[in-house]
C-alpha cells in the first residue's frame, strides 16, 4: 500500500504541475476532433450542442491509473461487492420489479440472479450510476495517450447516437470511464445491445424495463449459457507449469480439458459432479499484481460463463464478484 501511496502523490503532483498545459493541448485536440467527427457524418450542429461544454477532467485520468482492480486482492474486492447488505438490496429490488425481471429472464434465456448481480455490482441497484459528465470523460480519456484509441471510438458512436435521437446528451451523467444507465454501459454496447423494452421510441437505460432487457440481450448475444459453470475455487498442486496460470483478463490463454488438469488440483474430489470433457483455464488473479502475493492462492478454475463476463468488463475480480453475488442471491431466493 507504500507503494501505491507514493505513486499517488507522484501523480497528483504530475497533474496539478501540468493542468494548465493540459487545458491549451486539450483545446487543440477538441479542434481536431471536431474535424474528424465531421468526416464521420456527425453535424456540425450535433457537435457543436454536443461538445460546447466539454472540459479536461484531470480526475478521471486519476481514476483511470487507480482503478481498484489495480491494487485490492481479490478476497478484498470480492467480499466488499457480495455483501450481505448487497444481498438484501438485490431481494428488495426484485420484488419490487418481479414481474419484469421474470419477464425479461424467460425471454432472453438469463438467469435473474446474473441481472440482478450485474446491476448490484455496476450501479447499487441504480442508486449510483455516476454523477460525471460522459462527454468530458471520453474526451479526456480520447485525448490521454494510454487508451486514445479505443475512447475516441467510444466518443465518436456516442455523437452517433446523439445525432439518430436514439440518446439525449443532456441525460449523459455517468461513470469516469463513459459508461451509462442501470449496467453502465459503454456506447458501442449501447449501439451494438440496448432495446427499447417499453415500445417509447427511446432507449433509457435508467429506466428499469430498457436496461434490464438490453442487459439480457447483450448477455446473450456475447454466448452467456444459462444454469452452466462460471468458476470455482481450487487448491493448486506446485508442480503446475505457470504457462497454465492466468494473471491477464485480456485473454485466457491455455485452455484445456477439465480431466487435464485435475492432476494438478488437490481439491480435485470437489470438481467430480462437472464434465471433465469442458474446456477450463486456470486463474491467479492476484499473481503479478498484488505485492507479496501467493503464487498459487487464490487459484480458480473457469468456464465458458465466465468469460461472457468478461467481456462485459475485462477484470478477473470483476468476474469473480458478479458470479459469487449471483450465487449469494440465488440461495436466498
Amino acid at each position: 500500500m507504500k507503494k501505491i501511496s507514493f505513486l499517488s502523490i507522484l501523480f497528483i503532483l504530475f497533474i496539478t504541475k501540468s493542468s494548465s498545459e493540459n487545458n491549451v493541448e486539450f483545446e487543440i485536440w477538441k479542434k481536431n476532433f471536431k474535424k474528424l467527427a465531421l468526416s464521420q457524418n456527425i453535424s456540425e450542429k450535433t457537435f457543436d450542442i454536443t461538445m460546447s461544454n466539454v472540459k479536461f477532467l484531470p480526475k478521471v485520468i486519476e481514476y483511470d491509473r487507480f482503478q481498484p482492480e489495480f491494487y485490492e486482492d481479490t478476497k478484498t474486492y470480492v467480499s466488499k461487492r457480495t455483501s450481505a447488505n448487497k444481498v438484501k438490496k438485490g431481494l428488495d429490488f426484485y420484488k419490487k420489479n418481479e414481474n419484469l425481471i421474470n419477464n425479461v429472464e424467460k425471454k432472453f434465456n438469463v438467469e435473474k440472479e446474473l441481472l440482478l448481480s450485474l446491476m448490484g455490482i455496476e450501479t447499487n441497484y441504480g442508486s449510483y450510476v455516476g454523477k460525471m459528465d460522459i462527454l468530458s470523460s471520453l474526451s479526456t480519456l480520447s485525448f490521454d495517450k494510454r487508451r486514445s484509441e479505443f475512447f475516441t471510438n467510444e466518443l465518436l458512436i456516442l455523437l452517433k447516437l446523439v445525432e439518430s435521437d436514439k440518446i439525449d446528451y443532456k441525460t449523459l451523467y455517468g461513470s469516469w470511464a463513459g459508461a451509462f444507465g442501470f449496467f453502465q454501459f459503454m456506447p458501442s454496447t449501447i449501439k451494438n445491445y440496448a432495446i427499447d423494452y417499453n415500445g417509447d421510441d427511446f432507449i433509457n437505460l435508467k429506466d428499469s424495463t430498457d436496461a434490464y432487457a438490453s442487459a439480457g440481450n447483450y448477455l446473450i448475444s456475447m454466448g452467456w449459457k444459462k444454469n452452466s459453470h462460471c468458476f470455482y475455487k481450487i487448491e493448486l498442486d506446485e508442480k503446475i507449469s505457470n504457462k497454465y496460470l492466468n494473471v491477464s483478463a485480456k485473454k485466457l490463454k491455455n485452455k484445456k480439458k477439465l480431466r487435464y488438469f485435475k492432476k494438478f488440483i488437490k481439491n480435485s474430489d470437489n470438481l467430480n459432479f462437472i464434465n471433465e470433457n469442458l474446456k477450463v483455464a486456470i486463474i491467479t488473479p492476484d499473481k503479478d499484481i498484488i505485492p507479496d502475493a501467493k503464487k498459487l492462492n487464490p487459484a480458480f478454475i473457469v468456464f465458458d460463463n465466465y468469460e461472457i463476463v468478461l467481456k462485459w468488463n475485462r477484470s478477473l475480480r470483476f468476474a469473480l464478484a458478479v458470479c459469487t453475488l449471483k450465487e449469494k442471491i440465488r440461495n436466498e431466493l
